[in-house]
């Protein structure tokens, strides 16, 4: 019997362009770079790969283009034991790429969305079983919205939790966070979504995000860790984990498979925040956002020091 918590991802596919330089060019100016490499991503498969590593039955729902970056994508799922069944796969449109500078330490990153545009509501009716059969159901915001608020309607007829990372930042209507059972926002979304500056403390921030229904949230602070709070509880803060990091392209998106695996285990949220922010920590500490995704065991380990 499989007792592996089963989780959707429904989200995007995309290649990474990775290029390190010394430094980010100025407007207008051109400097030499380093290295490139071409990475599979997009912050669905990444979150998909995330959780198959940890060892949760992984379902990606998305869409790719029929060409040469598509078919990478879907074996690099493959490889990592998600099932991509429910990827659709375009003739019409080329599959999305993430241009990724890695410079000074940090990233900045210019997405073109391709195939994952075409990620609608209908492709969710198609493949509404698999959303039947999850314990969780885990989205992010590089795919249509009409698709995020059609896949949220979908999970709540069946009663599954819903997870939200809300990324890229965009605003969100009152209605859809009322649905979300865990947002997982970063300092800057969460500024974002409730017109606060980021200056605000983040207590306010997420208060607010409570108020107009949202059941819990987790708001993750980069180095300085992760605040959270449940509807009817009080703000708790969790510290990161000091590692040597290498490259920080995929923290948000190991922090969120850590936090869905965790929570798909019936952990509490403190349990699955702190789990995540190993996750995350782990994941810095490599190279590419797939590339970085932690295993079970190697977690496990982390966490026996």
């Amino acid at each position: 019997m499989d007792l592996r918590p089963k989780i959707v991802v429904i989200g995007s596919l995309n290649m990474d362009l990775v290029v390190k330089a010394v430094r980010a060019p100025k407007r207008g100016e051109t400097v030499m770079g380093e290295e490139i490499h071409f990475i599979p991503g997009g912050k669905g498969a990444n979150q998909a790969v995330g959780l198959a590593r940890l060892g949760a039955e992984t379902t990606m729902i998305g869409a790719v283009g029929s060409d040469a970056f598509g078919e990478k994508l879907k074996k690099a799922l493959q490889k990592d034991g998600v099932n991509t069944s429910s990827i659709k796969v375009l003739d019409s449109e080329a599959t999305g790429v993430a241009s990724i500078l890695l410079a000074e330490g940090d990233n900045s990153i210019v997405v073109v969305p391709g195939a994952n545009a075409q990620c609608l509501p209908e492709d969710l009716d198609r493949y509404e079983e698999k959303i039947t059969e999850a314990d969780l159901v885990l989205l992010q915001l590089e795919i249509p919205l009409e698709t995020v608020e059609y896949a949220i309607k979908l999970a709540r007829k069946h009663g599954k939790t819903v997870m939200l990372n809300p990324a890229p930042a965009q605003n969100l209507s009152q209605d859809l966070l009322s649905k979300v059972d865990y947002l997982t926002p970063n300092r800057s979304e969460l500024a974002l979504l409730t017109g606060m500056s980021e200056e605000s403390t983040i207590a306010k921030g997420i208060e607010q995000l409570l108020e107009v229904g949202v059941s819990c949230c987790v708001t993750t602070l980069g180095a300085e860790g992760v605040a959270f709070r449940e509807k009817g509880g009080s703000l708790v803060k969790v510290s990161g984990n000091k590692v040597p990091v290498v490259d920080t392209t995929g923290a948000g998106d190991a922090f969120n498979a850590g936090l869905a695996y965790a929570l798909a285990q019936k952990e509490s949220i403190r349990e699955a925040v702190e789990f995540a922010v190993q996750v995350s920590a782990l994941a810095v500490t490599k190279f590419g956002a797939q590339g970085g995704m932690p295993t079970l065991a190697e977690v496990e380990k982390f966490q026996e020091g």
